[in-house]
């Protein structure tokens, strides 16, 4: 993660007051094992160009409560891009000129305004670039968006205009999260404060805000504090989300099997698929297997409350992962990979996919997985839809790749669709069925 400030203007050797940084040093230090670092590249009377680069130590945060034994802290790169972690550790480094605190024979210069060009990244994000464009444009600046080539879903960001220091530092760190969408801590309503305060004087006029605020503070239960409930009183429903299409779809699916007695969700995540397999008649076990024991957790209390419900199987809990051989998989009725495959590199599912179709032999396998294509109906440009997806597949690449994978032809494969569709781009979700074969049973 690195953060670069550069200005050219006949007084820029004041950024160094403003941030309490001397340009003959370099700034290093480190935070429970995560290293924060800064130099100035260039630094004359009239030009001053200044980086910060952050290094989590991904071990040192897989400790932190809950998370203690969550494997995927080990597995994920998610830690290494700019978000809610990059602000929070750079926080510190930063604080003189984001507080607006430099001694006092500078404090003239906070309010002074210098043509500024940050750039930071690289950026994982669902968003698309007209979409971040929107966030930065009415603030003044000219953006650029840059891709990664050996990483296309990485983006690096440039920001051009003249604002101060102290707001644009601001401005960062409340839209950087906004950008990534992920928050490593927990939320609640003094994340409003922090937003207000380091919001003041541009957020409120911003024509994106109430965007702004559901994505930075996630949970209705906690924006709704600063955002008004719109719609109130109308009657129209309120259209299906995604996920719940998708999980309807697999429950429309398994309901019509003819055997259905075992079913595993890999991947379950926090449980929300495995709980309405919970309710389908003729299940009889159902193993939610996750390697993220925070997402377990999460999972098992969702059991738990439906478990005062009448006709519902409670799920039984496996730590697990698909990279790993688990003897207990063997011979179920049903294997499920809701959103799984997407999540992990491409160059690794071969091996996977012997595992499943050649040891754990399900006699029905479903994968769900999103369709490329629909991306241009979103207007996503060449971004992904999750910052974790590794790769999204078109119809044709999916269905070539599923016939590859059944490379005893020991399966029967059956393609369809999940939501809203478009008459040339289809639906947004590719739906495989696997059915095992009479004669390989």
């Amino acid at each position: 993660m690195q953060l670069t400030i550069h200005t050219a203007d006949k007084d820029a050797r004041v950024i160094s007051h403003l941030l309490a940084k001397n340009p003959a040093n370099l700034y290093e230090r480190s935070q429970n094992g995560h290293l924060v670092r800064m130099f100035f590249s260039t630094f004359s009377e009239d030009e001053v160009e200044v980086t910060f680069f952050v290094t989590p130590d991904p071990i040192e945060l897989s400790r932190d409560g809950s998370e203690k034994y969550d494997i995927t802290s080990y597995i994920n790169d998610r830690e290494f891009s700019v978000s809610s972690i990059f602000c929070t550790f750079l926080r510190t480094a930063l604080g003189t000129a984001l507080n607006g605190k430099p001694k006092e024979a500078y404090t003239e210069w906070v309010d002074h305004a210098f043509p500024f060009t940050f750039e930071f990244g690289p950026l994982a994000s669902s968003l698309s670039d007209g979409a971040i464009t929107e966030l930065f444009e009415p603030l003044g600046f000219a953006v650029g968006i840059d891709r990664s080539e050996g990483e296309p879903a990485a983006r690096f960001i440039t920001l051009k205009g003249r604002t101060t220091l102290q707001l644009g530092l601001r401005q960062l760190f409340v839209l950087i999260p906004v950008l990534d969408q992920y928050k490593h801590y927990y939320i609640d309503e003094k994340e409003i404060d922090k937003i207000e305060r380091y919001g003041e004087g541009w957020l409120d006029d911003h024509p994106k805000r109430a965007f702004i605020l559901q994505r930075a503070l996630r949970f209705k239960d906690v924006y709704r504090h600063v955002l008004p409930e719109e719609g109130k009183g109308k009657s129209e429903p309120a259209k299906p989300r995604l996920n719940d299409t998708r999980y309807e779809s697999i429950i429309h699916v398994v309901k019509g099997l003819r055997t259905k007695s075992s079913v595993v969700d890999m991947g379950s995540g926090e449980g929300k698929l495995a709980t309405r397999l919970g309710f389908v008649p003729g299940i009889e076990e159902i193993l939610a297997v996750e390697p993220s024991e925070q997402a377990a957790l999460k999972a098992l209390k969702r059991f738990e409350k439906a478990e005062s419900q009448a006709g519902f199987l409670k799920p039984t809990n496996v730590m697990g992962s698909l990279f790993y051989y688990d003897e207990r998989l063997r011979n179920k009725d049903v294997i499920i990979l809701c959103e799984v495959i997407e999540h992990i590199d491409e160059h690794r599912l071969p091996k996977i996919m012997e595992t499943i179709l050649g040891a754990y032999r399900p006699r029905t396998l479903l994968i769900t997985t999103p369709n490329a294509e629909y991306n241009r109906v979103y207007d996503m440009g060449e971004g992904y839809r999750h910052p974790d997806h590794r790769f999204e597949w078109t119809r044709e690449e999916f269905q070539t790749w599923c016939s590859e994978m059944d490379r005893d032809q020991a399966y029967d494969i059956t393609h369809q669709g999940i939501g809203d569709e478009h008459d040339t781009h289809g639906q947004p979700t590719q739906f495989a069925i696997f059915t095992r074969k009479e004669e390989s049973w």
